[in-house]
């Protein structure tokens, strides 16, 4: 039986015989020994047995065998960088991105499992601030700036993330005042479907930006999110293109979040019916059903019907967390914690 037939029968075991309890099948992470206390915000599982993460003090570790191992495979020369999103695309690729004003702002690419990486992109423009990185198939990608001269700033590539370019911004709509990504798990720009999508907070309203065509051109929706300083969506996952969540709350008050979490059906964000009420810095789909998961630093929650309801199943800090097509979950934070998810 595959991996995702299994999951497929515990999650409707769980739906059927008592979610709201979690009285069958109840989730749990499995920590591992990365024997690191970097803080991993960047997460990109392959499947059941590879991931890679990326995180502080220019630190990338990649497993091969579920986690039981871990191997330091991050760029020489980064080590006074912070990374805050990997993509991978097996064993051997992926590309990373470090956060910063100006040249902190970079991006690098492997194809040797991190024996040796090529520095692809490095921001000259002190006004960037590049937040995420996300591919739409194993050629084309994007990765998001915070606003410049008024718009979010596009930055694209055709070849796998060896070669990048701005993108045109004739069809941004332009940013609120004061509104911003954040760079908190690496899931504020995400691609499903060859769609593209980012969230943003800090402005009047907090908003979903989506585009068809490869980040040429984006239409924008607010959502009942709230937003503020430091608050807004932080966290984005699509299933289709009709079919997202959203999670976010205020990283200074990270306790409260009354309206922190929302679902997308058709055209409409609504908040959900019972939220997990603390900030959330990451979201994803299990597969290709109804059910998700969130994670924060004051705890993990599950839902069951789309995002319609959260139920708290941990308390441990996480700021990212990421499901294979597979159903094989990850979850990555501070203090060098990088977990599994099982079902007991």
């Amino acid at each position: 039986m595959t991996l995702q037939r299994k999951l497929s029968i515990l999650v409707a075991g769980v739906a059927l015989l008592g979610a709201a309890g979690f009285s069958h099948g109840r989730p749990e992470w499995q920590l591992g020994d990365t024997g690191t206390t970097a803080r991993f915000r960047g997460l990109a599982p392959v499947d059941d047995r590879v991931a890679w993460v990326a995180g502080t003090e220019g630190t990338i570790l990649r497993t091969t065998d579920g986690g039981r191992h871990w191997a330091s495979v991050g760029p020489a020369d980064a080590a006074a960088l912070q990374f805050r999103d990997i993509e991978a695309f097996d064993a051997r690729s992926a590309v990373a991105l470090t956060i910063g004003n100006g040249t902190d702002s970079r991006l690098y690419a492997t194809s040797d499992g991190g024996r040796s990486w090529t520095e692809t992109f490095r921001n000259e423009d002190p006004n960037a601030f590049y937040d995420c990185v996300t591919f739409l198939d194993r050629r084309h990608g994007l990765a998001l700036s915070d606003p410049v001269d008024g718009k979010f700033r596009i930055l694209a590539t055709a070849d796998g993330g060896r070669t990048w370019a701005v993108r045109s911004p004739a069809g941004m709509p332009a940013a609120l005042d004061g509104e911003f990504a954040f760079a908190a798990g690496g899931t504020c720009l995400v691609a499903a479907s060859g769609r593209a999508w980012f969230a943003t907070g800090g402005g009047a309203a907090a908003r979903v930006f989506s585009s068809a065509d490869g980040g040429r051109s984006w239409s924008v929706s607010s959502t009942p999110v709230p937003s503020g300083a430091s608050a807004g969506i932080y966290s984005l996952a699509f299933r289709d293109r009709t079919h997202g969540l959203a999670v976010g709350g205020d990283y200074a008050t990270p306790a409260t979040a009354p309206a922190g979490a929302a679902y997308l059906r058709g055209r409409t964000w609504t908040v959900a019916r019972t939220v997990p009420g603390e900030y959330r810095s990451g979201v994803t789909w299990i597969g290709r059903g109804p059910g998700a998961l969130a994670v924060g630093p004051t705890g993990s929650d599950l839902t069951l019907d789309g995002g319609r309801t959260w139920k708290r199943f941990d308390t441990g800090s996480f700021d990212a967390v990421s499901c294979t097509g597979a159903g094989a979950c990850w979850a990555s934070g501070e203090q060098g914690r990088v977990a599994k998810l099982r079902w007991r």
